[in-house]
């Protein structure tokens, strides 16, 4: 798959400039696992006596959901290395399963392939709670785990957002409507940043999403994994997160109660769930503490 969208075809925004940028800065790899291909952009070079920091994107995302922390985590010397996960961006499904868990083996084998392990690993979202499941199941990988804006905590008693479908709409218009609504009912929580690069990153990562029925971020999954983590570990959350909402306090409760290597807590004022993009001078704020410690 070709690392731009169509962007002539019609009803799709014009990916930001950032993007452009940021894309022709980076290099791409593309790793094997079960006749699968695994596609990773990196920045950066390796610093002795540095991990590399591999950071796994959300739900129906790329790795351009970490498009406003890729300087910022450069200018500090770091070697970034993002994957597309396997069914979303340019990476292909992986050959068995649709959740979380069929990515576990391809992600690993890709980080032995590209020389990774073990490494600084990040994620957010469903990207967190894989990453999570991922150093649970191969406890060498990592040696440092950063969750950011994760589900799957067991502490929701429901859902706490609802989207629209917008498949069904032929109007480009239409669409790109559900769109910004569903950037407002979960991803940002300030209005005013779902901008034209928000929507456009929004609706490229989507029309890319071949794994439709993940069941796993609304489970206790990472609750389950977190005890088995033996490295430490640091949650980042924006305060509005449309995750758990008022369960915010019962969250925090439960990292604390599970996580035996619990770093540090943090939740993140005037953001939503997409937190290192709405506030990310206050997210690398939080973060460089965090890494380096």
């Amino acid at each position: 798959m070709s690392d731009v969208p169509d962007t002539g075809a019609a009803g799709l925004l014009p990916l930001p400039a950032l993007y452009q940028r940021l894309l022709a800065q980076a290099i791409r790899h593309t790793t094997i696992f079960e006749g699968r291909t695994l596609v990773w952009h990196t920045w950066g070079g390796r610093r002795p006596g540095r991990l590399p920091l591999v950071m796994l994107h959300g739900g129906s995302g790329s790795w351009t959901h970490w498009i406003r922390n890729i300087d910022a985590l450069l200018a500090q010397g770091y070697e970034l290395w993002l994957p597309d996960l396997p069914g979303f961006g340019d990476s292909d499904p992986p050959a068995l399963g649709a959740d979380a868990d069929a990515m576990l083996a391809p992600l690993h084998a890709g980080m032995a392939q590209l020389d990774l392990l073990p490494c600084q690993l990040m994620g957010f979202s469903f990207g967190g709670m894989t990453a999570a499941m991922l150093t649970a199941a191969y406890p060498q990988a990592a040696e440092r785990l950063v969750l950011v804006g994760a589900p799957a905590m067991g502490v929701v008693p429901e859902k706490q957002f609802s989207l629209k479908g917008w498949r069904h709409l032929s109007d480009p218009a239409e669409q790109l409507e559900m769109h910004r609504y569903n950037l407002g009912a979960l991803m940002l929580w300030d209005a005013a940043k779902i901008d034209e690069q928000a929507l456009a990153l929004h609706q490229h990562n989507v029309l890319r999403d071949r794994l439709p029925r993940r069941r796993l971020a609304n489970t206790d999954i990472l609750a389950q994994s977190l005890p088995q983590i033996a490295c430490p570990v640091a949650a980042i959350y924006g305060a509005y997160d449309a995750l758990y909402k008022s369960y915010m306090p019962a969250l925090e409760h439960q990292y604390r109660a599970v996580t035996p290597h619990l770093q540090a807590f943090v939740r993140l004022p005037d953001s939503g769930h997409w937190v290192q993009y709405e506030q990310p001078e206050a997210f690398m704020a939080a973060l460089l503490p965090l890494l380096s410690s």
